[in-house]
């Protein structure tokens, strides 16, 4: 129970910051932290803490893996977290975050950031054009208020994984994205997303695929893993046909 306490900064040598699965820590982030010059991951996850995700992390040079998770932090994202030089992973989901995705967010110095985590708060605004200069292999910012294109996320010179970018207010037309040869999972449900399904998705090794709830429509391409699916991963769309749905009119 009670807060991180101050004396956590005392420990000079400290790579590694853990507190997890606390329900009764509460308080905001212990500004001690930011004297832990060797710190390389912290995880304050599953807690009660709240407040802003602090600004003085980005003085953490060395920090490779930020997990900030399962919280009730508020306030917006700081771009400065775009300064950490060594960042693989950021985990800020599971929040109340508010605001845009910083700019800046696609100017890490680091190209190994691969985990992109920011699902389940209230992010608004589109997707920072900045973003296509980075390429993670994991991207999920489901469960949020994001609108416009998001396509800057996809292109075929990426190495991205996953993408789920479920349950926001994204529009563009689908058929005009090029997705990495490397996609394996796109989650896209509950969005305003147009166009048909692109034919390219049939060259990919798709193990999951969900674009539900959607405006797309036309005949869904035959081949690949698409007919695989089952109708979920395909219903609730304008006009969408073709196996699994119902044979085109």
């Amino acid at each position: 129970t009670g807060q991180i306490p101050p004396e956590v900064g005392d420990l000079p040598y400290l790579e590694t910051l853990l507190f997890r699965h606390l329900p009764n820590l509460n308080g905001t982030i212990q500004p001690a932290i930011a004297k832990l010059k060797n710190l390389k991951t912290l995880r304050l996850s599953w807690t009660n803490l709240s407040g802003p995700v602090p600004n003085f992390l980005s003085q953490l040079k060395n920090l490779t893996y930020l997990d900030l998770s399962f919280n009730n932090l508020s306030g917006s994202i700081p771009s400065s977290l775009s300064t950490l030089p060594n960042l693989e992973a950021l985990h800020l989901d599971r929040n109340k975050l508010t605001g845009t995705i910083p700019e800046s967010f696609g100017m890490f110095p680091s190209k190994n950031l691969y985990l992109f985590i920011l699902s389940h708060n209230k992010l608004s605004g589109t997707i920072p054009a900045s973003l296509a200069n980075m390429d993670f292999n994991t991207i999920d910012l489901s469960r949020n208020l994001l609108e416009g294109d998001p396509s800057v996320l996809f292109g075929p010179n990426k190495t991205t994984f996953e993408i789920d970018l479920s349950r926001n207010m994204f529009q563009f037309d689908l058929s005009k994205v090029q997705f990495p040869k490397s996609l394996a999972r796109l989650d896209l449900n509950h969005n305003k997303i147009t166009g048909s399904i692109p034919a390219g998705l049939t060259d990919l090794e798709l193990q999951f695929m969900n674009v539900s709830y959607n405006r797309l429509c036309g005949q869904i391409p035959v081949g690949g893993r698409l007919q695989s699916f089952d109708y979920s991963t395909y219903f609730h769309n304008r006009c969408l046909c073709g196996a699994p749905l119902d044979t085109c009119k």
